[in-house]
C-alpha cells in the first residue's frame, strides 16, 4: 500500500468550507438567498453608501455581476440607491425589509454554528483562537 499524502491545511480547509458552505446555502435558500447575495447584502449593510466598484472589490466579483445582484435587490426592496440615475455616483443602503431579511439569515448562521459548535467543540475554539490572533495581527 501506498502512504497516504502529507497532511495540507488548505486541502483540509478547503474540504471543510465546501461542507459549511452547503450546509449555509441549504439554510439560506428559504430566504431567497445565495451565500453571494448574502455576502453582498451584508457589505452594502457594513458599509452604507458603498460604490459598485468597491462592493465588486469586496466580494470579489465582477462590477457586472454586481449591477445584476443590486438591482434585483432594488427591485424587492432590500436596498435603496438613493441616486440610481446615469452618470450619478451610487448611494447603496440596505432598507428596512433588508434588515430584516439579515436579521432572519443572522439565525440560520446562528443555528449552523451551535450545531457545529456541539459537534466539533475542539475545532470551534481553535478556529475561535486562531481568528482572534490573525485580528490582532492586522491591527
Amino acid at each position: 500500500m501506498s502512504e497516504p499524502p502529507p497532511f495540507s491545511p488548505t486541502v483540509a480547509l478547503l474540504t471543510v468550507g465546501r461542507g459549511w458552505e452547503a450546509a449555509l446555502a441549504e439554510g439560506l435558500k428559504p430566504l431567497g438567498l445565495t451565500t453571494r447575495k448574502y455576502g453582498l447584502l451584508g457589505h452594502v449593510r457594513a458599509a452604507p453608501g458603498i460604490s459598485f466598484s468597491e462592493l465588486a472589490r469586496r466580494s470579489r466579483i465582477t462590477v457586472q455581476s454586481v449591477h445584476s445582484a443590486v438591482a434585483a435587490f432594488v427591485a424587492a426592496k432590500l436596498v435603496d440607491d438613493g441616486t440610481a440615475h446615469a452618470g450619478a455616483a451610487s448611494s447603496l443602503r440596505v432598507t428596512r425589509e433588508g434588515e430584516a431579511l439579515l436579521a432572519r439569515a443572522a439565525e440560520v448562521v446562528a443555528r449552523l454554528d451551535a450545531e457545529f459548535a456541539v459537534r466539533h467543540p475542539e475545532l470551534t475554539e481553535a478556529l475561535r483562537a486562531q481568528t482572534a490572533r490573525a485580528a490582532a495581527r492586522t491591527t
